[in-house]
């Protein structure tokens, strides 16, 4: 039961920190594979040192684990380039409201790698989120931004969920920093032959900018939220996350001053709703399994 609060703790901390994360396709002026690329330097860094002033190996216990790590870095570096691109060609809200697809994309891919098939009220709950999302969503046409941010948005949620899923499932037995220390390190592989020469156009600024983004908005929420899915199955993770659509619609109106709309008020919150409901059945789960 403990473990299980943990697990609450853990995701619901994680969600509010990425709230704020969001801003800073907006604070920083280079192109999403190139803050990327950046941002997982400096988070690897960081996540490196603790395990080291930890005294712990850096080394996994198995071949056949650096592979599951080589696929966790290629889910999460097209997932985080995707995402930051959605909202710069479109806006924070809309970016964060597609992105937010994926807790629906995880109650129906989840259950196979299980060998179950999807709860009812699982499923009842990622119909709710839906509605939520789609009441946030203004009308568009198919070659407007908004259109562009919605595409790869939801195409960063697909990414995000296989991510989250293969994880919880082949990666729980070594802590979440561990697991977050080889997923950086292999974006940072990825995209190192491609952008960079980034390392040689940043500004002084920039290079704080980064340092902030590396280490208190990627690796501190991100350890936080793989270490949610040692306790929590993915999907439970994926609808409680939705409340990070309300979250960075309240930064990017405070910060940017762009104002929801009702829409995005009733939208917003629906998907709190939901998260409440999914929390409270996962507690009584939990309760349960005692």
């Amino acid at each position: 039961m403990t473990r299980h609060f943990e697990g609450l703790l853990s995701v619901h901390s994680a969600v509010l920190i990425f709230g704020l994360t969001a801003l800073f396709s907006k604070f920083i002026s280079l192109n999403a594979i190139e803050i990327t690329l950046l941002r997982s330097v400096f988070a690897a860094l960081a996540i490196a040192l603790y395990i080291l002033w930890l005294k712990e190996s850096l080394l996994l216990h198995k071949k056949r684990d650096y592979l599951i790590a080589f696929l966790l870095g290629f889910f999460l570096c097209t997932h985080w380039i995707t995402y930051f691109h959605a909202m710069q060609v479109s806006s924070i809200a809309i970016g964060i409201i597609a992105l937010y697809t994926y807790p629906v994309i995880t109650v129906f891919i989840e259950p196979f790698f299980h060998g179950e098939r999807p709860h009812i009220k699982d499923i009842l709950s990622a119909l709710v989120v839906l509605v939520g999302i789609y009441l946030l969503v203004p009308e568009f046409s198919i070659d407007n931004q908004t259109t562009q941010g919605v595409f790869w948005g939801v195409l960063s949620a697909f990414l995000f969920a296989m991510r989250n899923i293969i994880h919880g499932r082949f990666f729980k037995s070594y802590p979440a920093r561990h697991a977050l220390l080889y997923q950086t390190v292999f974006v940072v592989l990825f995209l190192l032959p491609f952008s960079g020469q980034v390392v040689f156009e940043v500004s002084q600024v920039q290079w704080w900018w980064f340092i902030v983004l590396g280490v208190f908005f990627t690796a501190l929420p991100h350890t936080l939220f793989a270490n949610s899915l040692l306790y929590l199955k993915a999907k439970t993770v994926g609808l409680i996350g939705c409340m990070q659509v309300v979250y960075g619609t309240l930064f990017a109106a405070l910060f940017l001053l762009e104002l929801p709309d009702w829409k995005t008020v009733v939208g917003g919150l629906i998907v709190i709703s939901a998260a409440v409901f999914e929390t409270i059945g996962s507690v009584k789960q939990g309760k349960q399994a005692k």
